[in-house]
């Protein structure tokens, strides 16, 4: 039996949810749970992935994946997370994994105004974006993607009422006044087994156990968010900005 809905049910059902990443996956890290309840409540889902391309894995196998390996996992994620619609921005490999060799004023312009789901376009109520880290490609989309959101003259320019920075499972390796500070959580309780699913689809991108990006780490994370604010399993978001 289904449980009987919230306020915060309520405010989910009304969202139009704009997820920036910068590489598939990142967007099942950080918000999958949230993407499949909003989803589940009947509110909108949409996910721009800034780039895929060919990747040989640093981790002793040096195993080549492809740019259509992580597109067709990544198109395979939408479908089972029944996303309303999403994007990539770029699939050329001098592009993938050089995002902030990109100049910022054209990342901010894609985002803004010229990609098919820019803001402009969109006009999402709630954007999730990724937090500043070590990755370089992180850190352009999160910089690129911060200044979009800022606001602007009422008509002229789109504003989204709710901007958030999600976690990534690197970000422990980050300096301090860098971290994530969580003060803003999605219970997912209800939706954990889907965001393990959604994260398994990326099966080019998984880990053995011991590693930080494996899906034993991620459902250890999400039940320690979930304890944080005593649910069963949680995603947590840094709050940059809600207007009520």
């Amino acid at each position: 039996m289904k449980r009987p809905q919230t306020a915060a049910d309520e405010f989910l059902a009304q969202q139009r949810l704009l997820v920036i990443s910068p590489h598939a996956d990142d967007e099942s890290f950080g918000c999958a749970g949230t993407m499949a309840r909003i989803k589940d409540l009947g509110g909108e889902v949409y996910v721009i992935c800034c780039s895929v391309g060919d990747l040989k894995h640093y981790d002793g196998k040096h195993e080549q994946v492809s740019a259509s390996r992580r597109e067709d996992e990544f198109r395979t994620v939408m479908d089972y997370l029944k996303v309303d619609d999403w994007e990539i921005l770029y699939r050329d490999a001098d592009t993938h994994l050089r995002l902030d060799m990109i100049p910022r004023r054209d990342l901010i312009a894609q985002f803004e105004r010229e990609c098919r789901l820019s803001l402009d376009k969109l006009q999402p109520t709630m954007l999730a974006i990724p937090v500043s880290s070590y990755n370089q490609d992180h850190e352009a989309v999160f910089r690129a993607a911060f200044t979009a959101a800022r606001p602007g003259v009422p008509g002229l320019k789109a504003f989204q009422p709710l901007v958030l920075g999600y976690n990534n499972t690197s970000l422990f390796w980050s300096l301090e006044h860098e971290k994530i500070h969580m003060n803003f959580y999605v219970d997912i309780s209800d939706y954990l087994d889907q965001k393990l699913h959604a994260l398994g689809l990326h099966q080019s991108q998984m880990r053995d156990p011991v590693h930080h990006s494996s899906l034993q780490n991620v459902e250890y994370a999400a039940r320690v968010r979930g304890s944080e604010i005593s649910v069963a399993a949680a995603e947590g978001y840094m709050l940059f900005r809600q207007v009520l």
